[in-house]
């Protein structure tokens, strides 16, 4: 990446909305600008948990914001995350699409343990480098996650399903404080918890560090009031939960360095805050700086270069642990992407994305073999949609999962837009690649031209009459592809001449 590249983060959030933009220079990030909005989006779940349309017109309204400030902006300077209530969100979809067009970029709703894993990176990045045993957390709006590293290394991430936005609502819904109504909340915030006791104990680690929204608003007031500054004590932290009692009342509460945009959701902070450092035993947590925004920053600089790029790795550790056959798949994956080439032969940053994705799915088309030879490519997909599977947004985890699970057999089992044509590339491309390669051998595949009809939306695969000869079978199996693909949005034709 060049020095004074400008990128930026966007981190879409259930109580604020973040930007931050940073100048990429000799291999740090410098801060530029950083702009923050209360949105509240996770306030606005109705009783099936679908968001309603003042939540998301808050969400749109503050993405027009964002949009003018990254005018000017190119495509790979930008990247956009969204976090808890939209992975809750039943109706996500309808926030997402106008949301994406409003903001000019894709918005990618990731997993909890991969928000873990950013949270982490930036943090750490930000931390001073040693072989101390880290354990990082975060509490957010509608998530907690915990994780536990050495150095800039993440060795297990977790996201709880409890936060500052959702225990207010649920614990303190008229802001009132009472001695039973908190310790609900902090026992019930354990109650979620509870598995982390187990992953997380005290002797595992060494120092506890705390980022982000509660954390920082907790240290904000606590060093105002004159206790230590940049950290949070169990001594602090029970001084606070008094003074919140003798107020009685969240509107009620006077104290210095408490921002009105962190009143409303202080109670529920509070209860998850001091219920987690109790059930862990934090007698002191650290506050840091980074967290999320500087993680995805810092994930857009490696994914520049692409052995870092933690997809890449992730599609390897998956393939040796489900025992790939590692020479089909490099054989399916060459001969994918001849075809591919055909298509898409100019190299463009997006043509580039396209190779990448169908990369991932030919090293994978065959990772439910593990599982059973049958129908191991609806087993494959089902790997995909529940691994731990760093660096991959659900979107794209998503789409991984709807090649891998399309590579064989009937394609009206897909619940796919096939009016995305590069997605279509990809399918037609692997399914193509797998019928060539069905004997597990290199196929004679050089004389075979691809082409497609944008206007028709018909692709057309062409061998000469001789090659029909010398490989029946795989001529057979291509004939067969043309019934596969009838009635499609897109056709396909195989032709001998």
């Amino acid at each position: 990446m060049n020095n004074g590249t400008f990128l930026a983060a966007i981190d879409l959030g259930s109580n604020s909305f973040r930007l931050e933009i940073g100048q990429y220079d000799h291999g740090q990030i410098q801060r530029v600008d950083y702009l923050k909005e209360t949105v509240r989006l996770g306030n606005g779940f109705d009783e099936n948990r679908n968001l309603s349309a003042e939540a998301m017109t808050r969400g749109w309204d503050c993405l027009a914001r964002f949009a003018e400030r990254l005018a000017g902006f190119g495509p790979a300077q930008v990247r956009a995350v969204a976090t808890q209530t939209l992975r809750e969100a039943k109706n996500r979809d309808e926030f997402l699409k106008p949301g994406c067009e409003i903001l000019g970029f894709p918005i990618e709703v990731i997993a909890g343990t991969e928000e873990a894993r950013l949270i982490y990176q930036g943090v750490s990045h930000l931390l001073p480098q040693s072989d101390e045993r880290r354990l990082v957390i975060d509490i957010g709006g509608r998530s907690t996650e915990l994780v536990l590293g050495c150095g800039i290394e993440p060795l297990q991430t977790a996201s709880y399903r409890v936060g500052s936005v959702a225990w207010s609502m649920k614990y303190f819904p008229n802001g009132e404080f009472t001695e039973q109504t908190l310790y609900r909340a902090e026992i019930a915030a354990q109650a979620v918890l509870d598995e982390a006791l187990t992953n997380y104990p005290r002797q595992q680690w060494d120092a506890a560090y705390g980022a982000s929204g509660t954390v920082g608003a907790v240290a904000d007031i606590l060093a105002l009031a004159g206790w230590p500054e940049g950290q949070i004590s169990s001594e602090g932290l029970h001084w606070l939960v008094k003074c919140l009692l003798r107020a009685g009342n969240v509107n009620l509460v006077q104290l210095a360095g408490l921002k009105d945009d962190r009143r409303a959701v202080l109670g529920g902070g509070v209860s998850v805050l001091r219920g987690l450092m109790d059930l862990l035993q934090i007698d002191t947590l650290q506050v840091a700086d980074g967290a999320l925004r500087l993680g995805v920053l810092l994930e857009m600089v490696e994914r520049e270069d692409h052995a870092t790029d933690a997809r890449d790795v992730s599609v390897q550790r998956l393939a040796q642990k489900f025992a790939v056959d590692a020479a089909q798949a490099e054989r399916v994956g060459a001969v994918a992407e001849r075809l591919l080439a055909q298509l898409v032969p100019s190299r463009t940053a997006e043509t580039a994305a396209l190779h990448r994705k169908l990369r991932w799915a030919t090293s994978l088309h065959e990772v439910g073999m593990a599982i059973s030879a049958s129908d191991y490519h609806k087993h494959g997909a089902y790997i995909l949609e529940n691994a731990d599977t760093v660096g991959f947004s659900l979107p794209e985890l998503q789409r991984l999962g709807l090649l891998v699970l399309g590579h064989r057999g009937k394609l009206r089992k897909l619940e796919a837009d096939f009016e995305e044509p590069g997605f279509v590339m990809l399918l037609l491309a692997l399914r193509l690649a797998v019928i060539l390669c069905h004997a597990r051998q290199d196929p004679q595949d050089q004389n075979l031209t691809l082409a497609f009809n944008t206007k028709r939306q018909r692709f057309t695969l062409t061998a000469d009459e001789a090659w029909a000869d010398d490989y029946p079978q795989s001529a057979h199996l291509l004939r067969q592809e043309n019934i596969a693909w009838q009635k499609m949005l897109w056709s396909f034709e195989f032709v001998v001449q």
